[in-house]
């Protein structure tokens, strides 16, 4: 006796399964938040980012940091990504990234929509 399952049986069975994992953090970023985070990231009063990074979309790009594109694979967990932001010198202290959190450059929820945004990326 063969089992066959019927197509939509396995589409239940699968989203059954799908909605009980845990989606990563990474997903959870909506889309006004990274806007707010690149509105940070590109306000020269702010984030000012573009100083040393090229990032898609943005003007007067520096050359001090790498590209910010592909920082979702560079950085897949957001957490981390997150503590280079709030300060760069905890891994190299003789880096040229200002410690936007430890100085208080940026707020906590600033921080979180940059780190969005550039985890977009």
């Amino acid at each position: 006796m063969e089992l066959q399952v019927k197509p939509l049986a396995m589409a239940v069975v699968v989203m059954a399964a799908i909605s009980s994992v845990a989606l990563p953090q990474a997903v959870a970023a909506d889309s006004a938040m990274i806007e707010k985070g690149k509105k940070v990231a590109f306000d020269r009063k702010k984030g000012n980012c573009l100083t040393c990074h090229q990032i898609a979309g943005g003007s007067l790009a520096g050359n001090i940091g790498p590209p910010l594109i592909a920082v979702n694979a560079r950085f897949p967990d957001r957490d981390k990504l997150r503590a280079f932001i709030w300060d760069k010198t905890e891994s190299n202290p003789y880096t040229m990234m200002p410690p936007f959190g430890k100085h208080h450059i940026l707020s906590e929820s600033e921080i979180d929509a940059i780190t969005d945004f550039v985890h977009s990326l």
